[in-house]
């Protein structure tokens, strides 16, 4: 995928921020690069290890509610199985880690709750630190968090407590290199996030942010178990949990009015389904044995439907072009994106053997991270030179030096090019060999071979910028 390409080649530049994103995901990418290299299976088992461990403790979560071993086991299957946990478990990106930080949040926020230990909160403040070098997006759980201290009667005598604020510390702590680094940038990703933002809702990327939430941050299977959750928190016991509920519908009302994504909302199911699975299980403990074990079986029959829904729909499973594979492509591009990367590097491989001769400088220029990245990641196998390109932290690093004479041009438009370069002439095509559509067979697939600058690459370049 496009994004994974991104977090893998920017850690071969490991810095304390990018412009898309904080620094943590770059660098577990560094350490998967140094483990596996470019291996898909072993890059992705790195994502896959930390929805593991957010499903261990969801398991956890319930546990603390007061669940037993069934209704843990329920909890932890529950939130592995949404639709979102299983396409994060198999997309190397920083939404997979986001979900973990958010899951630890939350639960060291229930262990706080359950025993009213202050010390607690040096778990949540480091949690917290990690997840602003994650994604900035965890900062709507801090303002649920924040607005649950001022307002609980539960929790506000914590304002008092030197724990509180040694857990905001180490959380400052964490993230303060990265705070830094966007002082020293001028605050970039304020930029970043407003283009993005704005992109989605012009596109419409932010509609059926409700619908969403129940039929992929959830799973279809598991809405009831989300609902016996939100009882469980409102209507059980003496109301110590109900923060943890409120959490919920504050991130929700805040992802929702700020016009977000629906799934930057999917780490917060995890401490629904498990208090779900604590009510269900105690709705049955005053039944018989016998009805004891027909609702298990129909419990653990549901799941494994869910689980079978929630494969088909968010693992790789399908065969390219099959005709699951064309109703699932329907549905999400995260399969698309992951065809044709390696096939892109040896086309522009190809010309480059044949054009460089012909040239003092040949550069290759790539319109979006994912041809730029996959170009910098396969191309030493090609002895293809490092590529450029416009956008986020790529334009942040340059055109290099010298300037290129003459570019390998892939990812835009003959128009757009024309108006930076004297000649541009098509040499080849960016497709793959399944015929599949993603966005680099369908828009701007020629590649061009462009010289001939109108202006000094040094004039021309600060207007080539983009975010994506």
């Amino acid at each position: 995928h496009r994004d994974a390409l991104a977090f893998l080649d920017n850690g071969q530049h490991l810095a304390w921020g990018y412009v898309a994103y904080p620094p943590l995901t770059p660098f577990v990418g560094r350490i998967g690069l140094a483990l596996f290299g470019l291996s898909l299976v072993g890059i992705k088992s790195l994502a896959a290890l930390a929805q593991c461990v957010a499903m261990v403790f969801t398991g956890l979560m319930a546990k603390e509610l007061g669940g037993g071993r069934g209704a843990q086991v329920v909890a932890a299957v529950a939130a592995g199985i949404s639709i979102m946990s299983l396409l994060m478990s198999t997309l190397f990106q920083y939404i997979s880690f986001d979900y973990l930080w958010w899951v630890l949040v939350v639960y060291a926020y229930i262990r706080l709750l359950k025993s009213g230990n202050p010390r607690w909160w040096l778990g949540i403040g480091a949690a917290f630190g990690l997840g602003m070098m994650t994604k900035y997006t965890i900062l709507f759980l801090a303002t649920a968090v924040v607005l649950n201290v001022v307002f609980s009667r539960q929790l506000r005598t914590h304002l008092k407590s030197p724990w509180l604020w040694a857990g905001a510390g180490v959380s400052l702590l964490i993230f303060l290199p990265n705070f830094i680094w966007q002082v020293q940038n001028n605050f970039v990703s304020l930029e970043f996030l407003a283009a993005i933002r704005a992109r989605d809702v012009a596109l419409g990327r932010t509609a059926g942010y409700l619908a969403q939430q129940l039929y992929v941050n959830l799973n279809p299977i598991t809405v009831p178990l989300f609902l016996l959750g939100i009882y469980f928190y409102l209507g059980q016991g003496n109301g110590r949990f109900r923060p943890v509920v409120w959490i919920y519908f504050i991130t929700l009302a805040l992802f929702g009015v700020s016009q977000g994504r629906f799934y930057y909302l999917a780490p917060a199911y995890p401490m629904m389904l498990a208090g779900g699975a604590v009510a269900g299980e105690r709705l049955l403990a005053g039944q018989p044995a016998n009805r004891q074990r027909v609702w298990g079986r129909v419990t653990w029959g549901f799941l494994a439907v869910g689980a079978a829904i929630g494969v088909a729909l968010a693992l790789p499973v399908a065969p390219i072009n099959s005709a699951w594979w064309h109703v699932t492509s329907g549905i999400h591009d995260n399969f698309v994106e992951q065809v044709g990367w390696e096939e892109m590097v040896q086309t522009v491989a190809e010309i480059y053997a044949q054009k460089a001769p012909n040239y003092a400088n040949l550069g290759v220029l790539a319109g979006n991270y994912g041809e730029a990245a996959a170009l910098n990641l396969y191309g030493p196998r090609y002895d293809l030179p490092t590529a450029v390109s416009p956008v986020n932290t790529y334009w942040e690093r340059g055109y290099g030096t010298p300037a290129p004479d003459a570019v390998i041009v892939l990812g835009f438009s003959e128009s757009f090019l024309r108006g930076y370069f004297g000649q541009c002439t098509v040499v080849g095509q960016n497709g793959n060999r399944f015929g599949v559509a993603n966005e680099e067979s369908t828009f701007a697939p020629n590649i061009f071979l462009c010289e001939a600058a109108r202006e000094p690459w040094e004039q021309f370049w600060p207007k080539l910028r983009a975010f994506g």
